[in-house]
């Protein structure tokens, strides 16, 4: 955004930004924002446009801090949309292998979680529900962050679910048993 001789410095042009965003909001016409930042002061701008029921995708470096990376319903790490074209996207992604991701207990936690609340009676739950409860959870969550372009490869990898393709199509997730079946 310019900013001219009247207004100088990076708060100006972050207040400027933000009194934009709201009149844009007030609107009523738009069903989502995007801010690209890694700065905690629109923590509260996401916050607000959540409030009114509106959709905010963040984007930023690894940097930016949690509670602006929770304000947001989506937050996608820059480094991860920077992806050479001419290389497939699995060989541009540096994989976590599956000893590193067991152990991050974070991720388990939050996967083991996920699939429990969306199971069936029969124990299997459905992945992209999986996905979804994911990024309620994690709003940061994202399988290119352990180098993995789906989530069924992620999920696959960490060697802790069972994963099958139903019938009707879609694609079944199941915490394995504690004696690995």
């Amino acid at each position: 955004m310019q900013q001219f001789a009247n207004t100088i410095g990076k708060n100006a042009t972050d207040s400027a930004l933000i009194i934009d965003a709201m009149d844009l909001l007030y609107t009523r016409r738009f069903h989502g924002f995007c801010i690209v930042s890694s700065d905690s002061d629109f923590t509260r701008l996401a916050s607000r446009i959540r409030e009114e029921g509106v959709t905010v995708y963040g984007f930023g470096e690894r940097k930016t801090p949690e509670a602006f990376r929770n304000a947001c319903d989506r937050f996608t790490y820059l480094d991860v949309l920077d992806e050479p074209a001419a290389e497939s996207t699995s060989a541009a992604l540096t994989r976590v292998l599956p000893p590193k991701l067991r152990s991050d207990t974070k991720l388990v936690s939050g996967l083991r979680t996920s699939v429990t609340t969306a199971s069936g009676e029969d124990g299997w739950a459905n992945l992209a529900t999986l996905g979804q409860l994911m990024r309620k959870q994690q709003p940061d969550f994202d399988s290119r962050n352990w180098g993995y372009a789906k989530l069924s490869d992620l999920v696959r990898a960490t060697e802790l679910f069972l994963i099958e393709t139903r019938p009707a199509g879609g694609l079944q997730v199941q915490n394995r048993k504690k004696n690995g079946h």
